[in-house]
């Protein structure tokens, strides 16, 4: 009798999902199988090497917690976290391309008034910015009531979650526009900064000769009734790393002027049946 070969056992292990009460589940599910046992058989993986990818993954499930996402680390150096944004937002012609969620939201951030300041803790390195501009349809007409919800790090290149130093919700706060569209953030020039380097994805990236440093940037997600969401940032053009984010999240049309203290930038919204 011949031994079974790596295509009959594929067959076998995708048969036995055939009966799958969730339809979507079973067409990730098998998808996930054909690529992985694929992959397995590309590259010829040892037993070693297969423990330690399975070691690998056991620490990057020990390293999460509330504060921190190793799972989405790995993911976003990976490109994966972009292209699932690029997929699930197609960006119109015209509306604000789409770019990585991060692993350092927060729920609950503070609402604040047009122009108030996002900035709690003062450092010495803080440059002060005024973000100004106007969030609008794809005709140029303004939207009432849309919400943006702003993060970034700190001038000492941490949010508020990585560092003990800082009061919760520093950097943090949800404005919503008026009639006019118009929206007005008051913070600090952002900077460059390096994400976690001492868990399996930084240990990862350094393995294959990468850094893990991201430009400096501002987060947003820009949403409204009757339109789709968007989540973005905005990017210092001075900064270092924009053709090298260890994330791949910049995209050119992203990229503003930051200098002499104001940054101005409009956000356009796609309806939500478009």
């Amino acid at each position: 009798m011949a031994n079974i070969t790596p295509a009959e056992h594929l067959a076998d292990v995708l048969s036995r999902y055939e009966d799958s009460p969730n339809p979507r589940l079973a067409e990730i599910t098998t998808a996930a199988i054909r690529h992985l046992l694929a992959f397995v058989e590309e590259v010829g993986l040892t037993r070693q090497e297969w423990f330690t990818g399975i070691e690998a993954l056991t620490t990057t499930g020990k390293m999460c917690d509330e504060q921190r996402q190793e799972f989405i680390l790995l993911s976003d150096t990976l490109g994966v976290s972009m292209l699932v944004e690029m997929i699930n937002h197609v960006a119109a012609d015209g509306s604000t391309e789409p770019t990585v969620f991060g692993p350092f939201h927060v729920e609950g951030a503070p609402r604040k008034e047009m122009g108030e300041s996002i900035v709690i803790d003062q450092m010495s390195g803080d440059r002060p910015l005024v973000m100004q501009g106007f969030v609008r349809d794809l005709v140029g007409h303004p939207i009432d009531g849309a919400e943006l919800d702003v993060w970034q790090t700190a001038s000492n290149g941490l949010y508020d979650v990585q560092d003990a130093e800082q009061t919760p919700m520093n950097m943090r706060g949800l404005f919503t526009t008026g009639a006019d569209g118009a929206y007005e953030v008051a913070t600090t020039r952002p900077v460059a900064y390096s994400i976690p380097g001492d868990g399996p994805a930084g240990e990862l990236l350094f393995a294959n000769g990468r850094h893990n440093w991201r430009p400096a940037h501002v987060h947003f997600v820009v949403s409204a009734p009757g339109y789709k969401p968007v989540i973005t940032h905005l990017f210092d053009r001075e900064s270092d790393y924009l053709d090298t984010d260890a994330v791949f999240g910049v995209r050119n049309s992203l990229v503003v002027d930051m200098s002499g203290g104001q940054c101005r930038h409009d956000f356009v919204l796609e309806p939500s049946g478009g």
